[in-house]
């Protein structure tokens, strides 16, 4: 009883308390870390290298989160956003950090989800990490806003509120134009909605909807409405990658997670018979469209279902998973037979260091390892993964 007292008021203590401490760095989803009585406290709005004034608003058994109060002490790689609209939107969270800065902080971050989740530098060697910085600004081609009375806009950063926008500086340029002109309406039976922007291409779901982008000189049909990748710029940078590492690859090939066939579309050149995996059944169809041939095969499937199903011996395998990473399924399968080559791309650090942990103890090395900067004032990153391993004998 008495100890129990004592963690019941030291818990009542630290709740409301204000505190002056410095911020050590950022946390994975982009909050400032620094540490109070050696436990880690997370706060919005602050980064690293501030000295600031905050209050704890919520007190948990291994972590504690607080409410900014007062900069005491800006960082060095604290700027003013861009953005007018930052403190209340919640596109961005990143704005206040120099670029230079975010860049260093998202490689730490990738680095410590691979030591902690994935064991590399402990279980396995980690390899160098190559860094590929995009555009801080109107990188963003893929964009869904949200209805505001007969304004469009984002969530607000906490809360469902929508905040209405008349402009958004990490939009690609027509984003910009239709934004300012007040182009933008979402179709009639949605309050959410997509809009894609890339060279001559302008697509709006409710309006035109469907038509090409031009990747590296190749046309591709797509669909606002199905998902795309977001920075034009950096999938051309990650698309002569992937074909580096596959162009030495034996047949066959598959596209895991194909989407539209964008990565399929190029890998058809190096692989005469590919197999393309897809659950979204609408991206399935246009995969279908760009990506043609006699031994090109296509499955409308999860990936739990194609993984249990396939006993094919492929040559080459792309993964591009969504941000919950590889199913168990497919973890299991591909770290057991998995071919010689797999090339891995992933939107989010933590899963992507789960899955490598299980393929690197099926047998895989992880030789490479790059990560681009898709979603510059965002925590988010894309990592792309080069694992080989021996073929079965």
């Amino acid at each position: 009883m008495i100890i129990l007292a004592i963690m019941l008021s030291f818990k009542s203590m630290i709740i409301g308390e204000i505190f002056t401490a410095p911020v050590e760095r950022l946390a994975a989803g982009g909050a400032g870390l620094l540490r109070l009585q050696g436990r880690p406290v997370f706060i919005d709005a602050a980064v690293p290298g501030d000295i600031i004034a905050g209050r704890i608003r919520e007190d948990h058994k291994d972590w504690a989160s607080a409410e900014l109060l007062e900069i005491v002490e800006p960082s060095p790689n604290r700027v003013e956003p861009d953005c007018p609209r930052d403190e209340a939107c919640g596109g961005c969270s990143l704005q206040r950090l120099s670029y230079q800065a975010q860049v260093a902080e998202k490689s730490r971050i990738l680095a410590d989800a691979l030591l902690r989740i994935g064991g590399f530098g402990k279980d396995s060697a980690l390899p160098e990490i190559a860094v590929y910085p995009s555009q801080p600004y109107e990188y963003r081609n893929r964009v869904q806003f949200h209805r505001s009375g007969s304004a469009v806009g984002f969530k607000a950063r906490k809360s469902a509120a929508v905040i209405p926008l008349a402009d958004c500086p990490v939009a690609d340029p027509g984003i910009r134009r239709a934004l300012r002109e007040k182009r933008l309406r979402p179709p009639p039976e949605k309050d959410r909605f997509t809009v894609y922007a890339w060279k001559k291409t302008f697509l709006s779901e409710g309006a035109n909807p469907r038509g090409t982008v031009s990747l590296l000189g190749r046309e591709i049909l797509m669909d606002a409405g199905v998902f795309f990748q977001s920075n034009g710029t950096m999938l051309e940078q990650t698309i002569p990658d992937i074909l580096a590492f596959a162009e030495t690859a034996e047949p066959p090939a598959a596209d895991l997670y194909c989407g539209v066939g964008t990565f399929a579309v190029f890998l058809r050149d190096y692989f005469s018979s590919i197999d393309l995996l897809e659950e979204n059944k609408t991206a399935l169809a246009l995969a279908r469209e760009n990506v043609r041939g006699h031994e090109v095969r296509y499955a409308a499937l999860s990936d739990e279902q194609w993984a249990k199903k396939t006993d094919k011996a492929y040559g080459f395998i792309l993964a591009d998973p969504p941000r919950q990473g590889l199913s168990p399924a497919m973890r299991s399968m591909l770290a057991r037979s998995g071919p010689p080559r797999l090339a891995y791309l992933s939107c989010d650090s933590a899963t992507f260091a789960r899955d490598a942990r299980e393929l690197t103890r099926g047998g895989y090395r992880l030789e490479k390892l790059h990560w681009y900067d898709f979603y510059p004032h965002t925590p988010k990153l894309e990592v792309l993964g080069f694992f080989e391993k021996p073929k079965n004998p």
